[in-house]
């Protein structure tokens, strides 16, 4: 029987869990037929590559720094992804068509939801990045007032105030400076590259709420450590990487649900063994 394929692509994309995450589903649903690897593409290769696939292709996760750029590459693009100007999700039509989506919002929020999480929460956001739009997108819903915003590089003002008008959050922009005093709020998001809120940790109150610090490793971060130490809800970046991963695979192999737990201790003994 001849070969599904699906796969990632990114780069830098060795350390991407994806392929984990996916086998892990494949197998647990008897896809024996089904592959998915990971490839090393950047945006100069991009055009070349899906050029380059065959009807045997059904999908593609992406990760950094292709989630933008594929857009123009698409025939058609899901209202989220077209709003967060991000798209992580392709997936190939019989007829070779190539339609663009987002799982990272709706993953934020199913992951959110496993911990309680579901409305008329006060939140705020660490950063202003692709993975902080997903979070403002995620938020429309949950956030209850503006949501406060805390960025470094204050020339993206613009940018977040569009992306939220876009997606329907009101928003509030704070100075990287004031970062502590988004651990008022009820829910902090941290979209934040490693390292970035390490200074933060000190500042962590005595009873805080829930932090969903979007990075899997190195983990624990020093702030979700210093989180769970006061009796915090922590959650994870695996938690956004299962979560989304689980409507990927019911995307892409039109099966759900997706096998959620299977995934997730794939994932977790994949990291315990880094």
């Amino acid at each position: 029987m001849p070969t599904t394929h699906a796969a990632v692509l990114g780069s830098p994309i060795a350390h991407s869990l994806s392929p984990v995450l996916h086998r892990a589903a494949y197998a647990a649903l008897g896809l024996t037929d089904w592959s998915y690897d990971a490839h090393e593409v950047d945006e100069a290769s991009l055009p070349a590559f899906l050029a380059g696939l065959d009807s045997s292709w059904v999908g593609l996760s992406l990760t950094m720094p292709l989630k933008r750029v594929v857009i123009p590459l698409l025939d058609e693009v899901g209202p989220t992804a077209r709003a967060v100007e991000a798209v992580n999700t392709v997936l190939f039509r019989a007829d070779g068509s190539r339609v663009g989506t987002n799982t990272d919002v709706p993953g934020l929020v199913n992951a959110l939801a496993e911990r309680g999480v579901t409305t008329d929460v006060v939140a705020s956001v660490l950063g202003a990045g692709a993975t902080a739009s997903s979070a403002l997108s995620a938020l429309s819903g949950i956030a209850k007032g503006e949501v406060e915003v805390y960025i470094r590089n204050r020339a993206r003002d613009a940018e977040v105030h569009a992306i939220a008008e876009a997606v329907g959050t009101a928003v509030r922009i704070r100075d990287w400076s004031e970062a502590a005093d988004a651990f008022e709020a009820e829910l902090v998001i941290s979209t934040t590259p490693a390292g970035a809120t390490d200074e933060l940790a000190p500042s962590v109150p005595e009873q805080p709420g829930t932090l969903f610090d979007v990075l899997y490793h190195p983990w624990p971060t020093p702030l979700a450590a210093a989180w769970a130490r006061r009796g915090g809800t922590v959650l994870g970046g695996l938690d956004l990487l299962v979560h989304q991963a689980v409507l990927q695979v019911e995307l892409m192999t039109r099966r759900a649900p997706a096998p959620l737990a299977a995934m997730r201790a794939a994932g977790e003994a994949a990291l315990a063994a880094r």
